[in-house]
This record gives C-alpha cells, sequence and structure tokens, in this order.
C-alpha cells in the first residue's frame, strides 16, 4: 500500500494500474481478472480504499489499484487528498505501462471519468477502457451502451472491452489486453 509520500514496493517489474470512480466494481475486476477470490478486498461501502495498493502478479509485473474517485458521500477534502496521490503515481511510476479506465456500463462517464481520461491523454499513457456491470444489463443493451461510452469518451467502440466480474465475459480479452501492454516498453522511455 502507499500513501502520498509513503513507503510503496521497490519499482522493478512492469506495472499496469486500473482506475475507475467508486463503485465501478475494480475490485471484482481485479479478483476476476487475477482468478483469485480476494486478492482485491471488495467493499459493500464505495470510498474504502484510500491507498494505493500493489499486487505482483507472477513475477511478470505489478497490478496497481488505484483509489476509486467520485464518491459523493466522501468528503471534498478527503477527494482533493486522492487527486495528488493518483496522479502523482500515474505522473511519476518509471515503470508504469498503461492504465486500464473502468466505466459502468449502465451509465455515462461522470465529469470525473472525463477529466481522468484527459489527463492520461495529457500523460500519454496507453490506456485500456473497460465496461464493466454488463451482466446488469440485458444482453441486447450491452453493444448500444458500449457504443453509447465511447462516443462520450471520444473513443473508437472497438477500444472498450465489455466486461462482467459475475460470468467471466471480457476476462480473457482483458488478460490478453493487459499482457500486451506488459510487454511494451515504457511510453515515458519512447517520449523521451
Amino acid at each position: 500500500m502507499a500513501s502520498a509520500g509513503g513507503w510503496r514496493p521497490p519499482v522493478t517489474l512492469p506495472e499496469v494500474a486500473f482506475s475507475g470512480r467508486s463503485n465501478v466494481g475494480k475490485s471484482s475486476l481485479i479478483n476476476r481478472l487475477v482468478r483469485r477470490r480476494a486478492l482485491a478486498r471488495v467493499s459493500n461501502t464505495p470510498g474504502r480504499t484510500r491507498e494505493i495498493h500493489f499486487f505482483g502478479i507472477n513475477d511478470l509485473f505489478t497490478l496497481v489499484d488505484l483509489p476509486g474517485y467520485g464518491y459523493a458521500r466522501i468528503s471534498k477534502a478527503r477527494q482533493a487528498e486522492w487527486r495528488p496521490l493518483i496522479e502523482g503515481y500515474l505522473r511519476s511510476s518509471a515503470m508504469l505501462r498503461g492504465v486500464v479506465q473502468l466505466l459502468d456500463a449502465r451509465h455515462d462517464p461522470t465529469d470525473d471519468d472525463l477529466q481522468m481520461v484527459d489527463f492520461l491523454a495529457e500523460i500519454g499513457a496507453p490506456t485500456i477502457f473497460v465496461a464493466t456491470k454488463i451482466d446488469k444489463l440485458a444482453k441486447h443493451e450491452v453493444p448500444e451502451r458500449v457504443t453509447v461510452l465511447a462516443e462520450r469518451m471520444g473513443i473508437d467502440v472497438e477500444q472498450i472491452i465489455p466486461f462482467s466480474a459475475h460470468t467471466g465475459e471480457g476476462r480473457d480479452e482483458l488478460a490478453a489486453a493487459v499482457v500486451s501492454v506488459v510487454a511494451e516498453p515504457s511510453w515515458r522511455e519512447a517520449a523521451g
């Protein structure tokens, strides 16, 4: 775990960060992705994660669980503390290979989602977009919702992986995308 100015593990492996608003299903997605029931702690109360969590995955890469953003019941002061923590990590981690940005398939992107995507574009981070909670939609609604998300985010619909932590749909596609990002050299090196 790390907090602003706090401890973090040695940076020796490529890192992939997972970002999304509170209650987007990030912990459930991470657990399904790595096929472990309780790697990331799932809470019934959104906004609980207040630190950055680092998980070593098979000595190949580090999965980085960023705090969720935008939960209305968390004080503005607390939310203001998270922004420098998240942005500081994303700006400074030398081994960061990319970010998995989660969006709730049932809802349009929030202003916080749009700000995060703008920030990721600003720093040039390769980004994998995932539409979560597709199991909560009727099967025929999923393509329409993914299209709407893509339009609102200003990206191609093919850039979004529909995902269900409940059924596992999208798990293999996301795993392949993460492995591909991990294998790439740091975009920071290419830009520098």
